[in-house]
């Protein structure tokens, strides 16, 4: 017996792996196109901005994951102070629209609690060392959201985000910073 719950608990160490944080899912809920929501996956390279997509979907995909800051964070939504500290331990996304045109609404889900968002070109810019992917960014002056655009963090939920944008050309770009993952292994 005793043999059997070793190799039981080897062949769990073997099989378990480091968790990210991780964009579940996500859905547009009203808009006049006929969208839905698409997780990328950045193991295959692709490029994001200067109307790459040209759709009506609402597009998701992870970025670098669970990094301890080494200084803080500015964000435009979230953190009381506006600020994340050094010292706590992120992970990276990156959500946008990269419409035709018309008004869209949505929300993502993540799996962890979100910490704040990067909604304008001043703070995407400042936190593109998280990025770490194979993605390339075009039009990094133009990302970010414009007057009119709303983003917020679910009061009940604070794993989900709600956008309600009015896309266009180029499109609505965003970051946005939730802590790490709960568990330090899946099985």
């Amino acid at each position: 017996m005793r043999h059997t719950l070793i190799a039981l608990g080897l062949a769990a160490l073997i099989c378990a792996h480091p968790v990210s944080a991780q964009i579940l899912q996500g859905k547009i809920v009203r808009q006049a196109g006929a969208g839905q929501f698409v997780l990328l996956d950045t193991e295959t390279s692709f490029a994001v901005g200067a109307d790459t997509f040209d759709d009506d979907n609402l597009y998701g995909f992870d970025e670098d994951q669970n990094i301890t800051l080494v200084e803080p964070i500015r964000v435009d939504i979230g953190s009381e102070k506006g600020w994340i500290p050094a010292g706590t331990v992120v992970a990276s996304h990156y959500v946008f629209f990269d419409s035709l045109s018309g008004v869209h609404t949505g929300y993502v889900d993540f799996d962890a609690p979100i910490l704040g968002v990067a909604a304008f070109q001043d703070t995407m810019a400042a936190t593109d060392f998280l990025a770490d992917t194979g993605v390339t960014y075009l039009s990094t002056e133009l990302r970010g959201l414009e007057q009119g655009d709303y983003v917020w963090i679910d009061e009940n939920l604070p794993t989900r985000l709600w956008v309600y944008w009015a896309g266009s050309s180029p499109g609505d770009y965003i970051r946005v910073f939730t802590e790490e993952s709960r568990g330090a292994l899946i099985m």
